[in-house]
């Protein structure tokens, strides 16, 4: 048996810098056409000459394979001036609230000082990304932040707002109250919970932030993927680090999805009977939300077991070791 996707994305994905990038981002070419390539790095991408210094240096990385970086930069308040000049290079803004998560400490402290710049990128239809999470009770971290963007869809009704990696039934219900609001949603989110984490042993390699939350989140984040909302889409937040950092007293948030990705959705797609549904997910749902036509490639998997790598390099990545039932068919 073997499954085609037509141009896969992955519309949130952390590449790294160095001897990273070079390790990861062709692990993600290899099997998608392209990926929303996040700005949060030890120097943010907050700046036109830093923006196409890294596009540059993923594009080499990612070579020779067919893959399209989707640029974004930090949020910051940006001139419309700037913002006009840069349009077209970017796919989006990532805003993440001030010391939330990896490399965010020079994030955003208020929201309400930020609105030239909201209205800026409304009119110039740059969207939204948004790290959404407040700094309260880790838990309720993501479902306290939805007042935050029922204020933004409300106030800027014409400017699309991605809810970036969303855990919990909340933000799925929430999809449906605006209608410029749409949501990425990882693979480790629709598999695992806040048990599987830390109900015994601590397991570092699946810590990451939003945290994995309840089974009934799990299971309504499952339920929208599986069905293609059409709101939704595939970001992986695949976020690698090395085994130091992940396996330490303080460790990482980050988990390493992206060489598995599109096999672990085909197993669990497979698993509910809902395997016409995928390509929407991983493709078809991101170019309308985006309003992007995809480089074509098509990518063919076929019913066979694949053992996952102990590691990449010296990156742990998930089910390290384990057996999946999909394996890649080599173009």
């Amino acid at each position: 048996m073997t499954f085609k996707l037509t141009s896969p994305l992955d519309m949130h994905l952390h590449l790294r810098e160095g001897e990273m990038l070079k390790t990861v981002a062709p692990l993600s070419a290899r099997t998608f056409a392209g990926g929303v390539i996040m700005p949060n790095l030890v120097l943010p991408v907050d700046n036109e000459n830093r923006l196409r210094e890294y596009e540059t240096a993923v594009r080499q990385a990612c070579s020779p394979h067919q893959f399209e970086p989707y640029m974004t930069l930090f949020f910051k308040n940006y001139s419309a001036k700037f913002l006009e000049k840069i349009r077209d290079r970017i796919i989006g803004i990532k805003l993440y609230p001030a010391g939330i998560t990896t490399h965010s400490e020079g994030g955003v402290d208020s929201l309400q000082q930020a609105q030239p710049t909201f209205a800026a990128m409304q009119e110039l239809q740059i969207p939204l990304l948004v790290h959404g999470e407040t700094d309260g009770f880790v838990l309720d971290r993501e479902r306290d932040f939805l007042s935050n963007y029922a204020w933004l869809a409300k106030s800027f009704p014409r400017l699309k707002i991605i809810m970036e990696h969303i855990t919990t039934a909340a933000a799925v219900d929430f999809l449906q109250l605006y209608e410029n609001i749409y949501a990425t949603v990882t693979v480790h989110h629709l598999l695992i919970t806040l048990d599987d984490v830390a109900g015994g042993m601590l397991r570092p390699h699946l810590f990451c932030k939003p945290i994995a939350k309840r089974p009934q989140d799990r299971e309504a984040l499952l339920d929208a993927a599986l069905q293609a909302h059409p709101k939704l889409m595939l970001g992986s937040d695949s976020a690698p680090h090395p085994v130091h950092r992940k396996e330490s007293s303080c460790c990482a948030a980050g988990i390493f999805t992206a060489p598995i990705a599109l096999q672990l959705l085909l197993v669990l797609f497979e698993k509910y009977g809902k395997l016409d549904y995928l390509q929407d997910f991983v493709s078809d749902n991101a170019q309308w939300i985006y309003d992007i036509t995809a480089p074509k490639k098509e990518v063919r998997f076929e019913k066979k077991n694949f053992s996952v790598p102990e590691k990449y390099g010296d990156i742990v990545p998930m089910f390290a070791g384990e057996e999946l039932a999909w394996h890649l068919v080599e173009p």
